[in-house]
């Protein structure tokens, strides 16, 4: 008997099904397609049509973290790309357009397609010109779609990935909300919160040593008013990607267990309960569970640093009545969120007010220098909260014998060129602070650019009832020098 690669959800796995039973193709739709985090509606038809997808190549500047820009490469003008929906059994005509304005030819590789290079081969496209193939959504599953244009870790790196969902018959179990999450490494030269327009660093790209490693493109992507929303009782699905081009995700959600988990994307085999899932680069996976109790549920990879230094962090932020037998605690502490917690994005609100207000006063020098040192301070803070607010807590009182105040802290504020040394190359051994005695160890923050730690002290220096100079990224780079 023959077979074809049309199979019926049975008991949670996948069973082929004869060609006399597959069923005709039967008219024709366009493809619904959305940005991320949106997902688009479950399929209702029972059977499979023509689906025809549009989607254009466009090279753009956005936004990768507060102050940072970069020149993302991507698939419908988002970083990541397009959702993507379609039926197991539907036949997908597919219009790949390259904007005029692009400086590279693209293509597409979709993992959904059985043939060689998944479409790739079919859809070499120059800037200004478009290409068309059309494949059969043979097998149902969740599956990663980049671009496959030599060189193709760059054209990866740069933004070109997404996500296409191959529903089987039946779709898949009903929830309230379904959301699109993507996880990336972006390769930058400056290093991690280096204003300014950031060029793409190959070596760094080759040595896998990622800059940032985001969630949808960005820093702060699903934080604050961005954060996903749901409300207590619901049941949540998170079709989590991995665009790669390098890392292994460990996609965790702080506080919640997943009920389900479609290991690697597809449909045979449902783990339950799990704590943790691997999502490898070029991989995906989906993720059900119930919220139980209000709150602020954080999204991480759980290579931690990546998540809480490098910007792998989002929210889920659920409404409703509490429920005390089941949990019973306080909202993320600031401290644990870091940067992204309320003090450092309202920081990041007031930097974008006061810059405004500096190109209102540019002609008034008395006004640029108070607004430039002003806006320096909020920087900091945002430094602060990301690096410092651990030890030092975020109100700057430190922990009595532990790690020393920065409030109205005569050892800070007795010298700034030492404490620009002290930031970048730790220090250790026994200091007074206000009379009181410390002895521990401060580690060196060479990850943190001149103008970060310029910043970070004008804001430590400037706040809690201190008040001094500003510092200035020429004094960090002459004691960063001077070590050299």
């Amino acid at each position: 008997m023959l077979w074809v690669g049309v199979g019926l959800l049975v008991l949670g796995m996948l069973v082929p099904v004869p060609r006399s039973m597959a069923q005709e193709v039967r008219g024709q739709e366009e493809a619904v397609l959305t940005d991320p985090p949106a997902v688009p509606p479950p399929i209702q038809r029972d059977y499979p049509t023509k689906v025809v997808v549009h989607l254009e190549v466009r090279e753009l500047v956005q936004h990768l973290a507060d102050g940072v820009e970069y020149t993302f490469w991507t698939f419908g003008g988002t970083v990541p790309g397009k959702f993507i929906r379609v039926r197991q059994g539907d036949q997908v005509e597919f219009h790949l357009n390259n904007h005029p304005s692009s400086k590279m030819p693209h293509n597409i590789d979709l993992h959904a397609v059985t043939g060689p290079g998944g479409g790739a081969t079919s859809s070499f496209t120059a800037p200004g010109h478009s290409s068309q193939f059309s494949f059969t959504a043979l097998n149902p599953g969740l599956y990663v779609y980049h671009c496959a244009t030599a060189p193709v870790g760059m054209h990866v790196a740069n933004g070109m990935y997404g996500l296409i969902l191959v529903e089987p018959p039946g779709g898949l179990p009903r929830v309230d909300r379904e959301y699109y999450v993507l996880q990336s490494e972006l390769y930058t030269r400056g290093r991690y919160g280096e204003e300014g327009l950031q060029p793409f660093d190959l070596e760094k790209a080759l040595d896998e040593r990622p800059t940032y490693v985001v969630f949808n493109g960005a820093v702060g992507a699903l934080v604050g008013d961005k954060a996903l929303t749901a409300k207590v009782g619901e049941t949540i699905r998170l079709f989590v990607g991995n665009g790669g081009p390098n890392l292994l995700s460990s996609f965790h959600v702080i506080g919640e267990i997943f009920d389900a988990v479609y290991s690697e994307g597809g449909t045979a085999l449902v783990q339950r309960n799990v704590q943790t899932t691997l999502v490898p680069a070029g991989g995906s996976a989906i993720v059900d569970f119930r919220v139980e109790v209000p709150g602020t549920y954080i999204l991480v990879d759980h290579s931690l640093l990546r998540a809480f230094n490098k910007g792998a962090l989002g929210m889920l932020k659920v409404e409703g009545p509490e429920n005390r037998l089941l949990y019973s605690g306080k909202e993320v502490d600031e401290t644990y969120l870091g940067e992204q917690a309320p003090a450092g994005m309202q920081a990041a609100q007031k930097i974008a007010a006061l810059e405004q207000q500096v190109q209102q006063t540019i002609k008034q020098t008395p006004a640029i220098a108070r607004l430039s040192k002003e806006i320096q301070v909020e920087k900091g803070k945002r430094v602060y909260m990301q690096h410092c607010s651990m030890c030092h807590q975020a109100d700057g009182k430190g922990l009595p014998t532990v790690f020393p105040p920065l409030a109205q802290a005569d050892y800070l504020m007795a010298d700034k060129i030492r404490s620009v040394g002290v930031v970048l190359r730790g220090l250790s051994g026994s200091v007074a602070v206000n009379g009181q005695a410390y002895n521990g160890v401060m580690p060196p923050q060479l990850v943190l650019s001149n103008d970060q730690i310029a910043d970070v002290l004008t804001f430590v220096r400037n706040t809690w009832g201190n008040a001094g100079e500003a510092v200035t990224a020429d004094e960090v780079r002459s004691v960063r020098e001077e070590r050299q």
